[in-house]
């Protein structure tokens, strides 16, 4: 009988991000006669401890700052004799990677790299610092392959090195989750009028250009009287995004609902998800707004909004940051009948199901499987 691989999990915290999410997914579906899971992270609370299985040793360092894990962390390598060290986003990549380095055990890092960033040089040449550890990664994980490419391009990594793994999607939980009732009255309220509701998720950021949006769903407004948008999600331009929509006319149809434990209810009672993004290293949000079965509009970020929507065969696409396409693609599908949306939900499941998290799984324990008998 196959020795079980120990792969020990870092971040961060298992807070609200998608990184967390992803690891969550990985964590709870890998199979548990090939492979035995164990997740470290700093000395936070997370809200999604709570989903982890309860067989996952977890184990929190007693540090609140990133610089000083480095030594707990390879403490934690070398006592739980770790074959595979397997973490995610650049920072955190790196204390892993010099972690395990200290802890002298023979373990591997493997590192996902999910942005799609650079562009300036400063940015390059910090892009290429993370590289020169990555090189010393035995593998690393690009969730598209226009990552896969900005990797290549950017962080100067062979692409012999790298494997494309999308984002692992949780099809059934989401569908779940979807049905229950635990939206807040207020909020309720909201979805319980005759009027359209569009939906949007993600942080109040630049590179999520709500501001596009904004403005593209005041000039629909004008067209439709009868519509609303929802905002799920907090950041520092949240009152700058209010304003903005005061300033337009519409600041009582822009509602802001803050980060929601539970978007995916919010997604199922919405007529219309929307992304406007600059850019999206997977667009996780776009495949869980797709397993919801609600019908989707997302600027062609690049590079996963691109793939993970098809260029466009599983909903519609507009140019960044043009408002008037953007407008006319809400109109678009706020003006079809019930059939044709139909097939479009049905459309957008058998997508989502592409992404679902088991086989997305089983990518990563062959994956890791790989790495851990490959000799160096």
């Amino acid at each position: 009988m196959m020795k079980k691989k120990k792969i020990l999990f870092f971040i961060y915290q298992m807070g609200a991000g998608g990184a967390a999410r992803t690891l969550l997914n990985i964590v709870n579906k890998m199979d548990r006669d090939r492979f035995t899971p164990i997740l470290v992270t700093l000395d936070y609370n997370g809200s999604y401890e709570s989903y982890l299985e309860p067989d996952v040793k977890f184990i929190k360092l007693e540090t609140k700052r990133l610089r000083s894990a480095i030594v707990p962390l390879s403490k934690v390598i070398r006592r739980e004799e770790a074959d595979i060290v397997f973490s995610t986003i650049p920072n955190y990549n790196t204390i892993a990677i010099l972690g395990t380095m200290l802890s002298q055990s023979g373990a591997k890092n493997v590192v996902r790299e999910a942005a799609f960033l650079g562009g300036t040089p400063a940015a390059d040449f910090k892009l290429k610092l993370y590289g020169l550890l990555y090189r010393r990664a035995s593998r690393v994980i690009a969730l598209s392959h226009g990552v896969k490419e900005n990797i290549v391009k950017r962080y100067k990594v062979k692409p012999g090195k790298i494997d494309v793994i999308y984002n692992p999607v949780d099809v059934e939980t989401i569908q779940d989750l979807m049905k229950t009732e635990n939206m807040r009255p207020e909020h309720q309220q909201i979805f319980q009028k005759e009027d359209k509701v569009l939906i949007t998720a993600g942080r109040l950021v630049e590179d999520k250009d709500h501001h596009t949006l904004i403005r593209a769903f005041a000039n629909l407004n004008k067209r439709l009287f009868n519509t609303r948008l929802a905002i799920l999600g907090e950041g520092e331009l949240e009152q700058e995004l209010k304003q903005l929509a005061a300033d337009l006319g519409v600041g009582d149809r822009v509602h802001f609902l803050g980060f929601q434990e539970n978007p995916y209810v919010y997604f199922h009672h919405a007529d219309l998800f929307v992304l406007s993004s600059k850019r999206e290293g997977f667009g996780h949000v776009l495949a869980e707004a797709l397993a919801t079965g609600t019908p989707v509009v997302s600027t062609k970020s690049r590079p996963g909004a691109i793939e993970v929507l098809d260029h466009g065969e599983y909903g519609e696409m507009c140019e960044v940051g043009n408002e008037r396409q953007l407008e006319e693609k809400m109109l678009k599908l706020l003006s079809m009948d019930q059939e044709n949306l139909r097939q479009i939900a049905t459309k957008g499941i058998e997508r989502a199901n592409e992404f679902h998290a088991e086989k997305i799984a089983k990518e990563y324990e062959e994956m890791f499987v790989k790495t851990s008998n490959r000799t160096k």
